[in-house]
C-alpha cells in the first residue's frame, strides 16, 4: 500500500483517528463516525486500512544491520511487573557508550519504536526499548491488540517498569553512566515522569508530544529537556503552556519546538500522520541533544 500524505484526509479525519488511537472512541464509534467521510467508492475499510500503521514504512535501519548489535535483554523490576524485556541495541564496534531509554507509545513495543532504538544505536547509543507488554506475552503483532492489552496494565506499575529499565541502563556493562530518555505519545509523558521521579538517574530527556506532569513536581526535575508537540495536537499543547512556564520559573533548562502544520503522532513513520521533514528536523535535534549531554 502507497503511503497517503496527512494533506489528502480530512482534519477531522485524522482527529478521529487520534482519537480511536488513544482510547477516546471504542472501535465501534471510530468505524460508525468515519462513515460520514466514506465518499466516492472509498469505503469505511479502505479508509480505515489508509489510516492504520504499516511497519513495512518504519524500517529505516535493518535488524542485520552490520553497524550495529541487538538483543533480546531482561531486566528486574522489583517494584513494578517483575521480570521484563526489551530490544537492546548498540553499535558493533566499542566497549561503554551513552545510554539511551526509549519508551513506546501506547500499544507496547512495536516494529517502529524497534527501529528508533536502532537508529539510535548507528549514532553510536547504546539504546534499549522495554515493552511495557511483557507481562503479558509480549507485542502481540498488531497495534489494536496491543493497544488493548496495554490498557489492561496498571498505569503506575508501568512507570515502575521504565524506571527499573533506567535504573538497568545506569549500570549496564556497556553502559558510559550517562542515561537519556526519549519517548512518544504515552511514551513522552513517561519521559517526564521520569524526569520528576529519578532525577538521579536522567541526564537527558526527549518527549515527544507527551504529557505534562504536575505543575507542583517540576521542582523536582533534574535534567535539561527537550520538548517536541506538534502544531494540530490541541490536547497535548493543552498543557504546555504551564509547564513551561513553570520549567522557566523554576530555572531548568528545557527547549521546546511547536511543528508547524503537523498532528500528533509525526515522528511515527508508519500512518498519514507522519510528516518528513518534522520527523527529520526533530529527530535530528533530539541526536545532538543526546551528544550534547551524555557524550
Amino acid at each position: 500500500m502507497q503511503r497517503k500524505d496527512a494533506k489528502q484526509f480530512d482534519q477531522e479525519v485524522l482527529d478521529l483517528y487520534d482519537d480511536y488511537a488513544h482510547g477516546r472512541l471504542n472501535r465501534r464509534e471510530y468505524v460508525s463516525r468515519l462513515a460520514a467521510f466514506a465518499v466516492g467508492g472509498l469505503t469505511v475499510e479502505a479508509l480505515m486500512a489508509n489510516l492504520s500503521p504499516n511497519y513495512a514504512w518504519a524500517q529505516q535501519v535493518d535488524p542485520n544491520d552490520p553497524r550495529i548489535k541487538t538483543e533480546t535483554a531482561s531486566y528486574d523490576s522489583p517494584k513494578g511487573a517483575g521480570e521484563m524485556k526489551g530490544l537492546l541495541a548498540r553499535p558493533a564496534e566499542g566497549t561503554k557508550f551513552p545510554a539511551v531509554l526509549v519508551i513506546h507509545e501506547n500499544r507496547g513495543l512495536n516494529p517502529y519504536i524497534e527501529d528508533v532504538a536502532r537508529r539510535l544505536a548507528t549514532d553510536g547509543f547504546l539504546a534499549f526499548a522495554p515493552d511495557a507488554l511483557t507481562p503479558l506475552g509480549g507485542y502481540p503483532g498488531n497495534d489494536d491488540e496491543g493497544r488493548a492489552m496495554q490498557a489492561k496494565r496498571d498505569r503506575d506499575e508501568m512507570t515502575q517498569d521504565f524506571i527499573a529499565a533506567a535504573k538497568f541502563l545506569d549500570t549496564h556493562d556497556l553502559s558510559t553512566g550517562k542515561v537519556g530518555a526519549v519517548g512518544f505519545c504515552f511514551g513522552g509523558g513517561v519521559v517526564n515522569q521520569l524526569a520528576v521521579q529519578i532525577p538521579d538517574v536522567i541526564d537527558a530527556a526527549v518527549p515527544f508530544y507527551g504529557s505534562q506532569p504536575d505543575v507542583s513536581d517540576v521542582p523536582k526535575i533534574g535534567a535539561p529537556l527537550l520538548i517536541h508537540n506538534a502544531e494540530l495536537d490541541r490536547r497535548i499543547l493543552a498543557g504546555a503552556p504551564a509547564f513551561e512556564q513553570a520549567l522557566k520559573e523554576n530555572n531548568k533548562p528545557f527547549e521546546a519546538f511547536v511543528y508547524a502544520g503537523v498532528n500528533h503522532g509525526f515522528h511515527n513513520d508508519t500512518t498519514p500522520r507522519y510528516d518528513k521533514d518534522a520527523a527529520k528536523l526533530a529527530w535530528q535535534r533530539t541526536v545532538a541533544f543526546f551528544k550534547k549531554h551524555l557524550v
